[in-house]
């Protein structure tokens, strides 16, 4: 991603009941400080708990892709940049990223993502459920939070599953 600020930054930390045997964040938790980041998106969006519960309204996840780029240890501090890269009427393509903030990767300018993900949310009316467009107040801020993101460049964007992709990032031959 290029390096222009969001207004939706999920912060955490790597607790040691997310940490496998190998010492590093379990594939699982990835997905869960997502999922938490995804829930301050849904706050930005004008669908917080007071008001999904008043309207009867949410999201749901229909599409979700993990890429683990570099591994992240027990305390280490996260932080998740949630970006809007298009929607329509019902649904909202997100992209995220996690850096690690303890400094190990170089600060701002330099910092890689530990991980990335891809996700495609619903908006759906609970008393179906079904799917439904957004109401005309959350359309403006997801349509906005779009603008916010306009022009970025997400590194890890639709990445397929490949072995013929892997052995070419690395070189492989045989």
């Amino acid at each position: 991603m290029s390096h222009h600020v969001t207004s939706v930054v999920y912060r955490d930390r790597v607790r040691a009941q997310w940490v496998d045997y190998n010492g590093h964040l379990r594939d699982a938790f990835y997905m869960l400080i997502y999922s938490q980041a995804t829930d301050l998106l849904l706050d930005a969006i004008g669908l917080d708990h007071a008001r999904r519960e008043a309207r009867a309204r949410s999201m749901y996840t229909l599409e979700a892709h993990v890429n683990y780029l570099r591994e992240v240890k027990e305390g280490t501090p996260l932080r998740v940049d949630v970006w809007v890269l298009e929607h329509d009427a019902k649904r909202v393509r997100v992209y995220l990223e996690m850096f690690a903030e303890d400094g190990a990767e170089g600060g701002a300018e330099g910092e890689k993502p530990v991980s990335a993900s891809e996700q495609l949310l619903l908006h759906v009316d609970r008393s179906g459920p079904r799917a439904v467009p957004f109401d005309a107040d959350v359309l403006a801020r997801v349509a906005a939070l779009g603008e916010e993101s306009a022009g970025m460049t997400a590194r890890n964007l639709g990445r397929p599953i490949s072995l013929a992709q892997v052995r070419q990032a690395v070189g492989y031959s045989g």
